[in-house]
């Protein structure tokens, strides 16, 4: 069964889309099948990996008739269609020489926001429930089907910053989760903003579980226990080796306040992994030397703190990236087109991007080997 992860933060900004795209491409470099799931109504991921850049590339896939996109595949529970959901026929994804990569995208669709209210008025558990016991099921039951369909190993869900019905939905059906982070006041605010929010999240979710009428639905509300494998941190400027002075600060005091504020409340609320897996999955990391993960001064919830990943500005690489529908870290010399020195400088990043990249998706095989959730 695949193992479906979330990649929440309702603050903007903070590189989600970028992060989804290249976990899932060095996931599957290691041999895992993967789904990318757009849940965004922006659709940024989809644009990213097929290349669409305006509105009338998105219109013909749009205008297929079959289901290829998220909004396609909800069709029958949304619209009461006498029909059940069924897979949606996804993308594959090429890498290196055109070859067939074990990744595929489930695209995303700018009317997936439609269904906003809808959802929200289900998920009340208010006496309409009746007639829209099926909505609070249907997004796992459509990944659910489409991972079957492909025989996936992981499906990794790009969320829109909100703290709607659908982002509540998509977190407390997911297995897993992961909160990407910016390092400035925002996501530092973000933080505690979470530790509020994610405990009514829960404790929706737990009734949600009880309710007889969601199990007796054509798509049952699924009984998951989404676990925090931790934060990403990205996108800060380096000097001499580590984060530049006031990136590192920001860094430190997100770390503090994960620590502090969001572990607690987690680990009251019955999210988080054993102690042990966190120690097991960071002792992988050969690449981030800024933290000493094996020191054992680092236990429990200052470990857990750590940041999962810690990628620092992509600089021209991600144009590159972005252009050629690659990885940061998988671009040709061709692509790139630089020589000398400037080429060697430019693969020198690309390769410690592949380190960390690597690392992190080390650790996510780890924490999520063996789990039952």
């Amino acid at each position: 069964m695949a193992k479906q992860i979330a990649l929440f933060n309702h603050k903007g900004g903070v590189g989600k889309t970028t992060m989804t795209f290249n976990l899932g491409w060095m996931l599957a470099n290691k041999g895992k099948k993967v789904i990318i799931v757009d849940c965004d109504p922006q659709c940024n991921l989809t644009g990213m990996v097929l290349g669409f850049k305006d509105a009338k590339r998105f219109a013909s896939m749009y205008e297929s008739g079959d289901v290829t996109n998220i909004r396609e595949g909800l069709v029958p529970a949304f619209e009461s269609r006498p029909a059940l959901i069924e897979p949606v026929n996804c993308e594959s994804i090429l890498g290196r020489m055109d070859m067939p990569l074990l990744l595929h995208l489930l695209p995303g669709h700018i009317g997936l926001a439609e269904y906003e209210v809808t959802l929200g008025v289900a998920q009340a558990l208010s006496g309409s429930l009746v007639t829209l016991q099926n909505l609070p099921g249907a997004l796992h039951y459509l990944f659910s089907k489409t991972a079957e369909k492909y025989n996936a190993d992981f499906i990794l869900v790009d969320m829109s910053p909100s703290l709607g019905p659908i982002n509540q939905n998509l977190l407390m059906t997911s297995d897993y989760f992961i909160v990407p982070m910016f390092p400035d006041y925002f996501s530092a605010m973000a933080t505690e903003s979470l530790a509020s929010i994610l405990p009514k999240w829960s404790g929706w979710a737990k009734q949600a579980k009880q309710s007889r009428l969601l199990q007796e639905a054509i798509y049952p509300f699924p009984d998951k226990h989404p676990k925090f494998l931790g934060t990403i941190v990205q996108n800060y400027r380096v000097r001499e080796g580590g984060p530049a002075k006031a990136f590192g600060e920001w860094i430190e005091q997100i770390r503090t306040g994960v620590e502090e504020k969001l572990i607690p409340v987690l680990r009251e609320n019955d999210m988080l992994l054993p102690d042990e897996l966190y120690i097991k999955a960071r002792a992988l990391e050969s690449h981030q030397t800024q933290f000493n993960f094996l020191n054992p001064d680092f236990v429990n919830d200052q470990l857990i703190s750590q940041p999962l990943l810690q990628v620092s500005d992509f600089n021209s690489l991600i144009a590159l990236s972005q252009k050629h529908k690659v990885p940061v870290f998988d671009l040709t010399d061709d692509q790139i087109g630089q020589a000398g020195v400037i080429l060697a400088s430019t693969k020198k990043s690309m390769e410690r991007f592949r380190g960390l990249f690597s690392d992190g998706a080390e650790q996510i095989i780890t924490l999520t080997k063996n789990v039952v959730n």
